[in-house]
């Protein structure tokens, strides 16, 4: 009981600041845009009006961010910190832009940071560590052959870009991974929008202890007429889509004979579904989407996860009200084993070894504010709520020599709450224009 009173405190709270956030922050509106755009996402706007420009850009996004994570996936943590992007660009003809930089990714309350790739948090590894920042040189060249194509080398337009769905994607790796680097393709058009991309995680040398990893990404969407954005020119009320989605991840590689796994391993994550979005017409209620998602897992070589294939479903409602949007779905799966995304849609635990749910079900609601400041910067704030329900889990229990123990009992309901407040930059200056 005395759970249930804090936590419904909690959500009481929350609410509370949503409301004093919206009117402060609309004493004197600004351009309204979504959670995903403002937020989360980085901005891919390509434009050919600055040929010969030498510009200085600045991304900054500063997070405080609290798990609450309740059953056995996953444990809770805190995420206070935030990473600063300073680039140098410059666009020698209308079709190449070229930016060199630095990414610097700092937690308070932290000095020391593993020296590895950050797929989400990362292990301390105190015999090779970064003191101070995290940090890593960024280089992209991007070639725009005609409109609506891009060609990518280098550091990607990655994480919330892609547009993945929860189960594939955790939006909380904007604050946990490292820029993603490889090569991507992004193609927009009437019929649809394409992302492709490989995100080379680990490089080997001869003889190397390590296993070669990357992943190869692909995020679409069909369009079945034009959509409601604003910058389509449609006198459309809904309109139709069609999302495919796809991870693969691979470990593996020849050359690293020293290798204390060399087992190749290789897992796909995929999604396929049906969106609707519907226009409407009030000032402050501007949206309505439907989606709805079946989703694949198979673990193709190896052995590291216990299920070896399994899927999932997920149904989803948004609506738009100006600058709140407030998400609610439902989520069920058998054996699913998410790679990349947040471990609640998953039928692994992460924070028990052995541990499994069997068909886990959950419902889950969140409320979002974003409000764009001014140009190049923007507030957004979120609380969400995730109800698990209850089901059968497994635990396999290594008794020694090989053998194990395999338990079944009944895991009880459990809500988690999420909740963070976030303040993005981004904007640039010009230097000098050549001519």
């Amino acid at each position: 009981m005395n759970t249930l009173i804090s936590e419904i405190k909690f959500i009481k709270r929350f609410f509370l600041l949503f409301i004093i956030l919206y009117f402060f922050c609309n004493i004197n509106p600004a351009e309204a845009q979504s959670f995903h755009t403002s937020i989360y996402s980085e901005d891919t706007t390509y434009s050919v009006s600055r040929t010969k420009e030498l510009r200085i850009n600045l991304q900054n996004f500063n997070f405080f961010r609290n798990n609450e994570y309740k059953g056995a996936l996953v444990k809770g943590y805190t995420l206070p910190g935030m990473w600063l992007l300073p680039t140098v660009s410059y666009q020698p003809i209308s079709s190449i832009k070229i930016e060199l930089g630095a990414y610097m990714l700092k937690y308070w309350g932290q000095a020391n940071y593993p020296s590895i790739h950050y797929g989400s948090l990362s292990t301390h590894n105190g015999e090779n560590e970064q003191r101070g920042l995290h940090t890593l040189p960024f280089f992209r060249i991007r070639y725009v052959p005609v409109d609506g194509v891009s060609l990518i080398l280098g550091n990607i337009y990655g994480q919330s870009n892609h547009g993945l769905i929860e189960p594939l994607y955790n939006k909380e790796m904007i604050m946990t991974s490292d820029p993603e680097a490889g090569v991507q393709l992004l193609w927009t058009n009437k019929a649809f929008d394409l992302d492709m991309w490989i995100n080379w995680e680990s490089f080997i040398f001869r003889g190397d202890n390590r296993q070669e990893e990357f992943t190869f990404g692909l995020s679409t969407r069909f369009k079945a007429n034009t959509p409601l954005s604003p910058t389509y020119a449609s006198s459309n009320k809904a309109h139709v889509y069609f999302p495919l989605q796809l991870l693969f991840k691979h470990q593996g590689g020849e050359i690293n004979t020293t290798a204390t796994s060399r087992e190749v391993k290789t897992w796909l994550n995929a999604a396929a579904g049906i969106g609707l979005d519907i226009k409407i017409p009030y000032r402050y209620f501007n949206r309505l989407n439907f989606e709805a998602d079946a989703t694949y897992y198979g673990q193709q070589k190896g052995s590291v996860y216990p299920f070896d294939k399994g899927y999932g479903f997920l149904g989803k409602m948004v609506a738009d009200f100006k600058d709140i949007r407030l998400n609610a779905g439902y989520w069920q799966c058998h054996n699913f084993v998410t790679l990349l995304g947040d471990p609640l849609f998953g039928a692994v635990s992460v924070s028990e070894e052995g541990l499994t749910y069997n068909n886990p079900k959950m419902a889950y609601m969140s409320l979002e504010y974003s409000h764009k400041i001014s140009k190049g910067f923007a507030l957004g704030v979120h609380a969400d709520v995730y109800n698990t329900f209850s089901a059968d889990i497994t635990r396999k229990i290594s008794n020694g020599e090989g053998s194990l123990s395999v338990a079944t009992e009944r895991m009880s309901n459990s809500i988690s709450f999420l909740a963070g407040i976030y303040l993005r930059t981004d904007f640039s200056f010009l230097v000098k224009k050549f001519r």
